[in-house]
């Protein structure tokens, strides 16, 4: 798989110069954001992980940007994919959570990022076809359990199309237990509508009521989106009352925008929401990974959670 990366990359060279490089590399956009001063460039295996206790879960969101966009450009998959093994490996998920994701994007992370499986099934199908909101996790460090998906509709046991939604939207759930010591945890990762406002609204009534419905046992909990929406939208408040934010609980934090569009624009639009765990830190993920300054047009996003 890196081969042919690395092949279809090639093709690539006149738009984006050095490979990955400098074209990509914009390094000043975020006003204020202190940058490494060089690119996390180093082979596999030689970038120290970060260090996740027993008693902790991490967890990241991110929107990939689906695969089938931006060819021929500098922000193609084929160039961007490249960072996203030294991101994973750097920051060393026990969850992560993904959105716009097709099959071969989830594959490239599975074939290039040693330790971690998935679980997620395609909008459009139920099975392989269309952006799947899959759930990545780390095998020798937490066990898959009881696990599905609903979609974002009057009807979220089929395949369907939510109130004034302009594509099929999903919601990916799944239980983990910690090896180390036994404690679960309950994680729903999903993708707001990006056009449909009661969509939207009624998707974040629909979550609510699905994760009470499949967490009857009320184990803490973990939500992740690219929720199309920033935090002060009316549409959080009956998430509020059961959820908790992490970038503004967290004691370390930051509050730079996730969707970047490339380097055009900033707005905090994923989040991360949690219950019954401490927080630690948040972080917007805005270093270079092998010289790729975007990895999507969102900013991976994380929380270092601990249990209480």
């Amino acid at each position: 798989m890196k081969k042919m990366t690395f092949l279809i990359s090639a093709l690539f060279m006149g738009l984006a110069a050095a490979g990955c490089g400098k074209t990509l590399d914009n390094a000043d956009f975020v006003e204020g954001y202190e940058y490494p001063d060089e690119p996390v460039d180093v082979p596999g295996g030689e970038i120290e992980p970060d260090e996740i206790a027993d008693n902790q879960v991490k967890v990241i969101s991110f929107n990939m940007r689906t695969g089938g966009a931006d060819n021929g450009t500098q922000n193609a998959w084929a160039i961007r994919c490249e960072g996203i093994p030294a991101m994973m490996e750097k920051e060393n998920p026990t969850v992560m959570g993904v959105q716009e994701a097709l099959g071969y994007q989830l594959s490239f992370v599975t074939d290039n990022v040693p330790g971690y499986d998935y679980y997620g099934v395609g909008r459009d199908d139920g099975g392989s076809s269309g952006e799947t909101m899959a759930i990545f996790y780390k095998t020798d460090v937490v066990e898959l359990g009881d696990h599905g998906t609903f979609w974002l509709s009057e009807t979220p046991d089929k395949v369907s199309y939510g109130w004034d939604a302009k594509y099929r939207r999903t919601a990916t759930w799944a239980f983990f237990t910690v090896k180390a010591t036994g404690k679960r945890f309950f994680y729903v990762n999903t993708h707001l509508d990006n056009e449909g406002s009661e969509a939207r609204k009624q998707s974040i009534v629909l979550i609510c009521d699905k994760m009470k419905e499949l967490n009857p046992n009320g184990y803490p909990s973990i939500l992740t989106a690219d929720f199309n929406s920033t935090t002060d939208s009316g549409i959080f408040d009956p998430l509020k009352t059961e959820m908790q934010d992490a970038r503004t609980d967290a004691p370390v934090t930051d509050q730079f925008g996730t969707y970047n569009g490339w380097g055009t624009t900033t707005s905090a639009i994923d989040h991360i929401f949690y219950s019954d765990f401490t927080p630690l830190e948040y972080h917007t993920i805005m270093d270079r990974w092998n010289g790729v300054q975007y990895l999507s047009d969102h900013y991976p996003i994380s929380a270092l959670l601990e249990f209480e």
